[in-house]
């Protein structure tokens, strides 16, 4: 699977885990950045792994922060972005199977980077479950096309 996968410096060590392990297990990862745990602006990178996915360059995003709020807010701002946050084995299906997540966004000060790298395994195996969810999702999509008219 091609994952686009991004952090600020708050999350620099768990995006190395994370891309490191997925690599490892066959994954084709465009690593936007960060570089270090310098100070960096994280709507930055949250711009560009919501971009790669937008434009199906990638299948998926994963972005990480602090908190994981920051990207997810940025993330959304996409068109045709989904983004999540999920700390816990239960929020990480429904964003997928329920919500059709297509960014998983997540917190390196709240989660340890095992725990993380855990979640992203969870969150790449699990598949929409469609049906009466579809409609929903088609709901949120339509909110998009209507205040920001597509772009």
């Amino acid at each position: 699977m091609k994952i686009a996968v991004g952090s600020d410096h708050a999350a620099f060590a768990h995006k190395q885990h994370i891309v490191e392990t997925l690599r490892e297990e066959g994954h084709d990862i465009l690593d936007v950045g960060c570089d270090s745990a310098e100070s960096c602006d994280y709507p930055d990178f949250a711009k560009q792994v919501a971009q790669a996915v937008s434009k199906a360059q990638t299948e998926c995003g994963i972005l990480l922060c602090g908190t994981g709020l920051g990207m997810c807010m940025s993330a959304n701002k996409v068109h045709g972005i989904r983004a999540a946050v999920c700390h816990d084995e239960y929020t990480t299906i429904m964003s997928r199977s329920h919500n059709n997540a297509n960014v998983l966004c997540m917190g390196g000060r709240v989660l340890a980077a095992d725990e993380a790298m855990h979640l992203v395994r969870i969150w790449l195996r699990t598949r929409f479950e469609g049906g009466r969810h579809k409609g929903r999702v088609d709901k949120v999509m339509k909110i998009e096309e209507e205040e920001c008219g597509g772009k």
